[in-house]
């Protein structure tokens, strides 16, 4: 009986001494995960307050970091071909990349020249001639030869081309594929339909937006039509699949942000819409000033107007792809170009620029040490490449 109470003692005993040893690694365990948490929540913190002492962080000026030789004619025009520069005259055309590196060279005799971007895809136009050239910023793709003369272009992201073209007392409207091959036709008659005062592509080119202008009953009218060229599209009349009018309105701006967001802005007001099939307006907005220029890319639309308060020379109204007004900024500077970056907006002209977060925060207004023709953003937070006539410059705010 003793034996049996004595083996019954140390069991207990044994009982005991484990769990007194697994509740010491429970706890442990416990301290161990509880110090890391704690190490986690000083580096969100650490990082926080970085990311908050960046975003109020004011730039005085700026460091050159490098310097690409260029060539540029004289009479030779740039313009910003997403992330490359395109450069272009009456005899030609050519594209450099951001390290100065020329991807393709077009030659060309045109007298009036007319583009059309969409990312980094251009069309350029010889306009009231027959002559198209398609292009990315990596290569040439194609070229159009037109048996009317060209009054206006709109291209996709993968080369398609939409031309209005100009019969007597006919409009066509023709699409194209980059090789010239024909995929859609149609005209309009000034009577009827109304001219086309602006057109726009969608990126995939699956949807095309134009905006007629016409008289009815002595009353000027606008009327944004879109058509869709794919599926949905085949089983209306002439593609067509939704149409606004506008009374008293005359509409000369209109374009795709991306595949479900298309904006146009006539004398009086900004129409937003929405949807990748049957576009319907998502929203509109009223203004009694004068629109001075319109900037946009694929997630933020700018308008520019003068200045309703007297310490400022223009007023910005800033909308997203959700039909949202996103804020309004005033600024000084006689601007000749403005543009988008993450958070921010870049207004600059060949001398100086002001840059601005769309909280309304300055976080840089100073001169350039050259002549700039253009400013572009990189995927480095304020750090932007500045593009002379002889060179292209990468900086760095500080």
């Amino acid at each position: 009986m003793a034996d049996i109470k004595d083996y019954l003692k140390e069991k207990e005993k044994r009982e005991k001494a484990k769990g007194d040893y697994r509740n010491k690694i429970t706890r442990h365990k416990l301290a161990t995960v509880y110090r890391i948490l704690l190490v986690l929540v000083i580096i969100a913190a650490v990082i926080a307050l970085v990311i908050v002492q960046y975003n109020r962080r004011i730039f005085t000026g700026y460091e050159t970091l490098s310097s690409i030789p260029r060539e540029k004619a004289a009479d030779a025009i740039d313009i910003r071909l997403r992330d490359s520069v395109l450069t272009y005259s009456k005899d030609g055309a050519h594209c450099t990349n951001a390290k100065g590196t020329v991807t393709w060279n077009q030659t060309y005799e045109i007298q009036d020249v007319k583009i059309a971007k969409c990312m980094d895809v251009t069309a350029i136009a010889d306009y009231n001639g027959r002559s198209i050239y398609v292009q990315s910023a990596d290569k040439l793709l194609g070229q159009i030869a037109t048996t009317m003369p060209v009054q206006n272009i709109a291209v996709s992201a993968n080369g398609t081309v939409t031309a209005i073209l100009e019969d007597k007392d006919t409009t066509w409207i023709n699409t194209y594929n980059a090789n010239g091959e024909m995929l859609y036709t149609g005209q309009t008659h000034m009577h009827d339909s109304g001219y086309p005062a602006a057109i726009s592509l969608s990126p995939s080119g699956d949807l095309l937006a134009v905006s007629y202008i016409y008289v009815d009953a002595g009353e000027l009218k606008s009327n944004v039509v879109f058509y869709n060229f794919g599926p949905v599209g085949a089983n209306q009349s002439d593609y067509l699949v939704s149409t606004h009018i506008y009374t008293d309105q005359l509409v000369p701006e209109l374009h795709f942000m991306n595949d479900s967001t298309a904006f146009a802005v006539s004398d009086s007001s900004l129409m937003i819409y929405k949807g990748s099939q049957k576009p319907t307006q998502e929203a509109i907005y009223f203004y009694e000033n004068e629109v001075r220029s319109v900037f946009y890319d694929e997630n933020y639309i700018g308008i520019v107007f003068l200045s309703d308060k007297p310490e400022s020379t223009y007023k910005l109204e800033v909308y997203g792809t959700d039909g949202k007004r996103v804020g309004t900024y005033y600024f000084d500077l006689d601007y000749r170009q403005l543009f988008f970056g993450k958070d921010c907006f870049a207004v600059y002209n060949e001398t100086e620029c002001m840059i601005m977060t769309l909280e309304g925060t300055e976080k840089y207004s100073g001169s350039f040490t050259k002549t700039v023709n253009l400013m572009l953003p990189t995927n480095r937070a304020y750090k932007f490449l500045l593009v002379t006539d002889a060179s292209i410059d990468t900086i760095q705010l500080k």
